[in-house]
């Protein structure tokens, strides 16, 4: 299967839900399921085969995790295919749902075993031919580009006010800001995070020149294993973070010195926790997302490096995928961004122009993130990619990054 998980926002920026997005099979390989796809997982829901098999926690954390469900699957045996807690699942439908007494009954058995419902893809002209379905929904996505959001959002305040809104499709900021400001919406889903930074306007704090001299001296080929612990110990949050790391390695050991703790690392595991732990500290003033998806894209890539022939280069992608949100933690476009950190040839070339050898990966990963299932299944059949590989070292970047701030 392949999975992504896209995240849901508050009005503060904050994530507070994730979407699972599935696909089960490749369509492109089996053009005669196309017209029947929406039957795939019919028995079996793949959202909640995921949770099952890699935990919601891993996928989601402490959040709620919004399933997708269609007309046939909503009367599958949900609640006995469900491995979470019925009230952190909230299940997904749209308008192949209807409005009928078999649908609405089986909705109203949903509610009473704990689960949260949510719909979307509704047409204004459906609002009230689906009352009976609304009154028992949490949650409403409204696409803003495809109606008026700003009516819709007084209809509903009106007519249910016990659904909280979910303003979807969101490209850019201004559009965020605009709908923030209007206020009423509960969730905020979109790109609008991720936006590249165009203008270099912004300075970059004086923490920040620290810790980009800190990935600098440690992205060197041969660096100083001493002197990159002394800049360490200039900073509580990373000297905390270190300890954290050694300990988890050697429980035993007593740590008598920062520069004890870097030693009993290593250089090459206290590079890759430094680029990993720096960048971490560089997204504190920015969306908790920000964070995530930099560090998913470095371990993803690395995990591709063997499935592209690149396994040669896992360092370097794991590098590309960490430094590819670098315009938006130093609020400067891409190119200024890099000119402040050493990176390679080949990582430059596919985060400023798009081009060279890791540009294939970069773009796997970025589409694969979207959960863009037809460009990701054209990509793997023109690279003779094993699905089932691609969904391992996604799942295991996600229990990763779990294990990463597990304490």
């Amino acid at each position: 299967m392949l999975v992504a998980t896209i995240p849901l926002f508050d009005e503060n920026m904050a994530v507070q839900a994730y979407s699972l997005y599935v696909q089960s099979k490749n369509y492109l390989l089996n053009p005669i399921l196309l017209g029947t796809g929406r039957n795939d997982g019919a028995v079996e829901i793949p959202g909640l085969d995921i949770i099952k098999m890699v935990g919601v926690d891993a996928l989601a954390g402490d959040k709620e995790v919004f399933v997708e469900i269609n007309n046939i699957s909503v009367f599958t045996d949900i609640e006995e295919q469900c491995a979470a807690s019925h009230n952190k699942v909230v299940l997904l439908m749209d308008n192949t749902v209807k409005p009928d007494e078999m649908y609405i009954n089986r909705l109203k058995a949903l509610k009473k075993s704990g689960f949260k419902l949510a719909i979307r893809k509704l047409a204004v002209a459906s609002f009230e031919p689906y009352r009976e379905v609304l009154l028992l929904m949490d949650y409403i996505f409204l696409d803003h580009r495809r109606i008026d959001i700003s009516k819709a959002r007084i209809y509903f305040s009106k007519i249910y006010p016990n659904i909280k809104l979910c303003a979807g499709n969101i490209k850019t900021q201004e559009d965020f800001e605009k709908l923030k400001a209007e206020g009423g919406y509960h969730f905020y889903e979109g790109e609008f995070y991720r936006t590249p930074i165009t203008q270099g306007e912004a300075d970059v704090s004086p923490l920040k020149v620290n810790y980009i001299q800190l990935l600098n001296m440690v992205n060197d080929e041969d660096f100083d294993l001493a002197k990159a612990a002394d800049v360490i110990g200039r900073d509580t949050a990373l000297v905390i973070s270190l300890l954290k790391m050694v300990n988890k390695m050697s429980v035993n050991s007593e740590i008598t010195s920062i520069r004890h703790a870097a030693a009993m690392l290593g250089q090459k595991d206290l590079k890759k926790w430094i680029n990993t732990a720096v960048t971490n500290e560089l997204c504190a003033d920015k969306p908790n997302e920000i964070t995530r998806v930099s560090l998913l894209r470095a371990k993803f890539a690395e995990n591709l490096a063997p499935i592209f022939e690149m396994a040669i280069h896992s360092s370097e992608l794991f590098l590309m995928g960490l430094f590819s949100v670098l315009d938006l933690i130093l609020d400067k476009p891409m190119d200024e961004a890099l000119d402040m950190v050493k990176v390679s040839k080949d990582i430059r070339e596919a985060l400023v122009s798009g081009e060279g050898k890791f540009m294939p990966v970069l773009d796997f990963v970025t589409q694969y993130e979207a959960a863009n299932w037809s460009e990701v299944s054209r990509q793997m059949i023109v690279a003779d990619i094993d699905m089932k590989r691609v969904y391992e070292a996604y799942t295991q970047s996600l229990q990763w990054y779990r294990d990463l701030f597990a304490n």
